[in-house]
């Protein structure tokens, strides 16, 4: 979370303070292979309107507040949106399990307010009996050999199953539990399932999972997918194997 705040931070200083610098490395380019280099006080005019009709401005307004500043708020943007208060709040109550330098991130306060945003998980009353739970389990893995050299969220939750820890501290391994499951429960995710109405019809209510999932992943990331041509999957189909008649697009 330090590395998005310093990634915020950065493009708003590019934002203020960067455009003569990139300016300057774009004349050295143009000079350097005698390129034309623009007047940035001259008239703009857009290409596809007319000058009577298209908004009168000059190179420079249009290539930094147009371009650089417009990609540069839409980064800043998509990290707010992806890293907003909520968001944050989780992740760093989430990192307070990270068993590294013998739970050295551990707070108890935080891993209490990460559960308070599952309140069908957590009640008031097991609230109380959670901070109890996490307040033995700090103290338990930390004298424990067998947590000392575990790395991540994931390795503590394996290693809470192969020593049956996970039996005597339950809620503190459905906290962990949660956890390993925040990343991947974003908007795309839920966008991913709301894909699922679209793609299993009626008509496909009997494919399997391996095929349904074929069929999910180019609708899902259909930008990546635009660019492979049919030939291309023709020619990938065909070298597959040996098959007894060429794809019917062929003998065409």
């Amino acid at each position: 979370m330090n590395l998005v705040k310093v990634a915020k931070s950065r493009l708003q200083i590019m934002s203020e303070k960067d455009w003569d610098v990139l300016l300057a490395d774009v004349s050295k380019f143009c000079s350097k292979y005698e390129l034309d280099v623009l007047d940035m006080e001259d008239e703009f005019v857009a290409r596809k309107k007319g000058r009577r009709r298209a908004e009168k401005m000059k190179y420079l307004h249009y290539y930094r507040v147009e371009l650089f500043c417009s990609v540069i708020d839409l980064q800043a943007q998509e990290l707010n949106q992806r890293f907003d208060e909520v968001n944050t709040d989780l992740v760093l109550c989430m990192s307070c399990f990270d068993p590294r330098d013998l739970f050295s991130a551990f707070d108890l306060e935080k891993l209490l307010r990460l559960a308070r945003y599952y309140p069908s998980e957590f009640s008031e009353v097991a609230l109380s009996e959670l901070k109890s739970q996490l307040e033995n389990f700090i103290f338990d893995v930390r004298i424990d050999e067998k947590f000392s050299q575990i790395s991540g969220i994931s390795g503590l939750a394996q290693k809470m199953v192969s020593t049956r820890k996970h039996e005597v501290f339950p809620m503190v391994y459905s906290l962990v539990k949660l956890s390993l499951i925040l990343p991947v429960a974003t908007a795309s995710v839920e966008r991913a399932f709301s894909v699922m109405k679209i793609i299993k019809t009626s008509l496909r209510n009997s494919m399997g999972d391996q095929l349904l999932n074929d069929c999910l992943v180019p609708y899902i990331e259909k930008d990546v997918f635009v660019k492979v041509t049919n030939e291309t999957i023709m020619q990938r189909f065909q070298k597959m194997n040996n098959r007894r008649q060429m794809l019917l697009c062929d003998c065409i």
